[in-house]
């Protein structure tokens, strides 16, 4: 079983180090010195560094991380899809996420999933990507996960994510309940809770639906409520 610590880094920004008996893979490094000296506390050799996406402010850590050591570099551009990285005999599973670039992956490692910024905790990502069809493809795949994965994500934005979810829907009282228990030192969610209180996740729920209906947006099909829920502002 493969352990996962969470580092944040600059205002709001998410490292990860993941590790098993003598073995540690980082992701999106940024809190690099951090994570140099969780490795030196706890006895470990970085294998690998790789990225969610490229975006610069995910990235900072990566040159630091390989001079200090002698992990390989994983790009997430190069990364195929279901590659496993194998960290002292365990998997960790590539899914290719496009949406907000073309280049996003996440990770699956036992039942977290460390997402990037494909999917936040209560929201999801900015389509930079340009590419609509493929961001709703990459979060339907997600969506498919067993509730109790954890969703570990690429940024701290749930303070302005609930708001918003609030915003759309204002009766659903499951965002205050998510509010409530909300951990600055753990950021995290499951993707249960996701499905209750991430507006772009119900797209196909009924109190979505109707705030479409109401704003004069198509919601015929799946995909016309998914191009009219990213269209609200």
């Amino acid at each position: 079983m493969l352990n996962i610590e969470q580092l944040r880094y600059g205002s709001d920004n998410f490292a990860y180090i993941t590790w098993g008996k003598t073995q540690a893979m980082a992701i999106d490094g940024g809190a690099w010195k951090e994570i140099l000296s969780f490795l030196k506390n706890n006895n470990l050799s970085l294998e690998f560094v790789t990225n969610t996406h490229s975006h610069y402010d995910h990235t900072p850590g990566n040159d630091h991380l390989l001079k200090a050591t002698h992990a390989i570099f994983f790009n997430s551009a190069t990364l195929p899809d279901n590659h496993k990285i194998m960290i002292d005999g365990e998997t960790i599973l590539v899914y290719r996420t496009p949406g907000h670039t073309d280049d996003s992956v996440c990770f699956h490692i036992g039942n977290c999933l460390i997402t990037g910024d494909t999917l936040f905790n209560g929201t999801i990502g900015n389509c930079f990507s340009g590419n609509q069809k493929n961001f709703y493809l990459s979060i339907k795949r997600l969506m498919a996960l067993p509730d109790e994965t954890i969703i570990y994500a690429g940024h701290d934005y749930i303070s302005d994510s609930l708001a918003f979810a609030k915003h759309l829907e204002p009766n659903n009282k499951n965002i205050e309940r998510f509010s409530s228990a909300y951990d600055a030192d753990h950021a995290y969610s499951t993707m249960a809770e996701e499905r209750k209180i991430n507006p772009y996740l119900r797209f196909n729920e009924e109190p979505i639906i109707n705030l479409l209906k109401a704003n004069h947006l198509p919601c015929a099909t799946e995909w016309e409520r998914w191009e009219s829920l990213m269209s609200i502002e």
